[in-house]
């Protein structure tokens, strides 16, 4: 690209990588496959170059490690690349392709991340994974204890009644055998709550002390585990030209089938950070929740009065704090209430 006598594509696995690189100059490709151990070495070599990556994983330390040997390095999002892989597949012709795509004046790219923002986003993806593991444990219990009868109300608050008549040997319903089977389920079920504590509040803390996550906290239905994965995921949002940009990016507007005059919308695009939509979309349900108590004049109550479907209204909200946190990060403002 201008700018640069060398553009390269790389593209990156565990322990072989390829480069396709074109002179802008001469127009001579070069093509080379390396090995781990071999790819900084080979860069060092090289005057400072434009690259492109696809994100994915590790593609956010290989960005900052050749970065630091003087190179400009864009990571691309894998679907953006794809529409430029030609017939068949293997590392060279997805190496080309990166180079197609970083070269297309259009494209969009993935601010790279620094190893302090990967760190705080491991914790919520370990955080996530637990909670996913006790999800099913509870779900084992459950089902078990109902095959003796026992049954308790919804809601993991009361999970707690089922583990006390698992744990009571002197409770004649469960037989001995399930009884040992299922002291192993709630065993478990203990660690797994221990272990999410800490991390919830390490989450705390990194929320306490990130300026930006103490004003995303601020709005309605965010939450400092929300507040924190925003701060982290999200590393600069002056990239998305609106709010509309930023709440597109996390999949919360609709699909468009438009065809000269006519134009139909769909559902959401579930495009983007499932993540960051899903904490987005938990804390409007518990808004929705808290509508039905509070009349106060809002989006939800609006909706609501208009019969509108619930999920409707939930992703509605949810589009709606999405772009309150494009400004409260973009322009650095502090939440103000209506």
């Amino acid at each position: 690209m201008q700018g640069y006598k060398l553009t390269i594509g790389l593209d990156i696995s565990k322990s072989v990588f390829q480069v396709h690189g074109v002179e802008s100059t001469t127009g001579e490709v070069i093509t080379k496959r390396l090995r781990r151990s071999k790819l900084l070495e080979f860069f060092e070599k090289l005057q400072p170059s434009l690259i492109g990556i696809e994100a994915c994983a590790s593609s956010h330390h290989w960005a900052r490690a050749l970065k630091t040997l003087g190179h400009e390095v864009k990571l691309l999002p894998p679907a953006y690349v794809k529409p430029y892989v030609k017939r068949g597949k293997n590392d060279a012709i997805d190496a080309e392709a990166i180079y197609e795509a970083l070269t297309r004046p259009t494209m969009r790219f993935v601010p790279v991340k620094t190893a302090e923002q990967q760190g705080a986003l491991a914790v919520h993806k370990v955080r996530s994974q637990l909670v996913g593991e006790r999800t099913k444990l509870i779900n084992v219990l459950r089902a078990q204890m109902a095959e003796f009868g026992i049954v308790a109300p919804k809601g993991i608050w009361r999970i707690g009644e089922l583990k006390a008549i698992v744990n009571n040997d002197a409770d004649a319903r469960l037989p001995m055998m399930g009884r040992v089977a299922l002291k192993v389920v709630a065993a478990q079920l203990e660690v797994l709550e221990t272990q999410i504590g800490k991390l919830d509040r390490v989450i705390l803390d990194h929320c306490r002390n990130s300026e930006v996550s103490r004003r995303l906290a601020a709005i309605p239905g965010i939450g400092p585990v929300t507040a924190s994965a925003f701060a982290a995921s999200i590393a600069d949002a002056k990239v998305f030209k609106s709010a509309r940009h930023f709440a597109a990016f996390l999949g919360l507007t609709p699909k468009q089938n438009a065809s000269g005059l006519k134009n139909r919308n769909g559902r959401i695009s579930r495009m983007g950070n499932s993540y960051l939509r899903t904490l987005l979309v938990i804390g409007a349900t518990c808004m929705v929740r808290q509508a039905s108590r509070n009349k106060a004049p809002s989006l939800v109550t609006r909706l609501l009065a208009k019969n509108k479907p619930v999920r409707l209204v939930t992703v509605a909200q949810a589009n709606k704090m999405a772009r309150i946190v494009w400004v409260l990060m973009a322009r650095g403002e502090v939440y103000r209430p209506a």
